[in-house]
C-alpha cells in the first residue's frame, strides 16, 4: 500500500510557471505522477508540459479533480499558497520551498492541524512512492519498489540512503523527506506510525541529524513500534560550538548532539548505523 500517495493521488503544482516549478513538473510527469493541474495567479490559461494552468487552487480542484499540492512558490509567498490550498479543501500539501521565515512555518502547521490536512515541509524535498509517483525534487533513479519505509530530514543523505538500499537489493515502500527547518509540518514522529499501520512496510530507515529534539521524540515512538528501525544520525563530528548552517541544526548543551539522539534511539531499540553504507546490512539483519 505505502503512505500519503496511491494511483488515484492527483496533483497540482503551485508555481508551475516558475522555472523550478515547471523543470520539477515535468520529471514528476516523467516518473509517472498524475500532475493534473498548475496554479500561478496571473497566469491562468496558460499551459505548461501540456497542463492546463489556473488562477486559484479552488478552480484546479473544482476542474480537474485535484486533491493534493506541491509548492515551488518563492519563500514570501509560500505561506499564502499552502493556505490556499488548505481551503480549497486539499488534504496533502508539500512545500519545498526553502527560506520559509520561522513564524510562518508555526502558523502554517497550526493551521494544518486545524484543518486535517497533511503539511510536508517547508524546505523538504518532498515524497516518493516507488512506480506510483512523486511530490517534489527526489530523484527517482535512486529508488525501487520494496518493503522499506525511509523518513529522513536531510535530502540529500535520505537520497544517499535509498541508493545504498536500492544497491543492496532493498527496495522502499514509500520516502519521505520531512525538511531540516527547526518547524515542519509533518515530523518524524507522525510518519513512524503511518509506516507502522502500512502492511506493505516491514522495516524503517529514518535519517536524523543533529540540531532539535526530533529524534529523541521519535525515539519514544519507536519504542511503542512493532516494525523494526533502523537510524542513522549526521553530524557526530560536528565541532562543539560551531554555528551550523542548516536551519534546524540547533545544538543547546547536550541537547540536539549526535550522542543524544544515538543514546534515546537505542535505548528505545532501534538499530544505529555508523554510516549510510552500514544500513543495508542493518536492515538485513532485521528482516533476514
Amino acid at each position: 500500500m505505502g503512505i500519503l500517495i496511491d494511483k488515484d493521488t492527483r496533483v497540482l503544482v503551485q508555481g508551475i510557471t516558475g522555472r523550478v516549478g515547471s523543470v520539477q513538473t515535468r520529471w514528476m510527469l516523467y516518473y509517472g505522477t498524475k500532475v493534473v493541474a498548475g496554479v500561478t495567479p496571473g497566469k491562468g490559461g496558460q499551459e505548461v508540459c501540456g497542463l492546463p494552468v489556473y488562477d486559484r487552487v479552488r478552480e484546479a480542484v473544482e476542474r480537474e479533480g485535484a486533491n493534493a499540492s506541491v509548492i515551488f512558490v518563492p519563500a514570501p509567498f509560500a505561506k499564502e499558497a499552502a493556505l490556499e490550498a488548505m481551503e480549497a479543501g486539499l488534504k496533502l500539501v508539500v512545500v519545498i520551498t526553502e527560506h520559509v521565515p520561522l513564524h510562518d512555518s508555526f502558523q502554517l502547521r497550526r493551521r494544518a492541524q486545524q484543518s486535517g490536512c497533511i503539511l510536508v515541509g517547508p524546505n523538504c524535498p518532498g515524497l516518493l512512492r516507488p512506480g506510483v509517483g512523486k511530490l517534489g525534487i527526489m530523484p527517482g533513479n535512486l529508488f525501487t519498489p520494496g518493503p522499506v519505509g525511509l523518513v529522513g530530514r536531510s535530502a540529500t543523505l535520505s537520497y544517499e540512503v535509498a541508493g545504498q538500499l536500492t544497491l543492496a537489493g532493498w527496495g522502499q515502500s514509500t520516502a519521505v523527506g520531512v525538511g531540516g527547518d527547526a518547524t515542519t509540518g509533518l515530523r518524524l514522529s507522525e510518519v513512524l506510525p503511518l509506516f507502522e499501520a502500512d502492511p506493505e512496510t516491514r522495516a524503517v530507515v529514518m535519517v536524523g541529524e543533529i540540531g532539535g529534539t526530533a529524534e529523541e521524540e521519535a525515539a519514544a515512538v519507536i519504542e511503542e513500534m512493532s516494525k523494526p528501525v533502523i537510524a542513522f544520525i549526521a553530524g557526530r563530528t560536528a565541532p562543539a560550538g560551531r554555528k551550523l548552517g542548516h536551519a534546524g541544526a540547533m545544538v543547546r548543551g547536550s541537547q540536539g548532539t549526535a550522542q543524544s539522539k544515538i543514546d534515546a534511539l537505542r535505548s528505545a531499540g532501534a538499530l544505529v548505523a555508523d554510516s549510510p553504507a552500514a544500513i543495508p546490512g542493518l536492515v538485513q539483519r532485521r528482516l533476514g
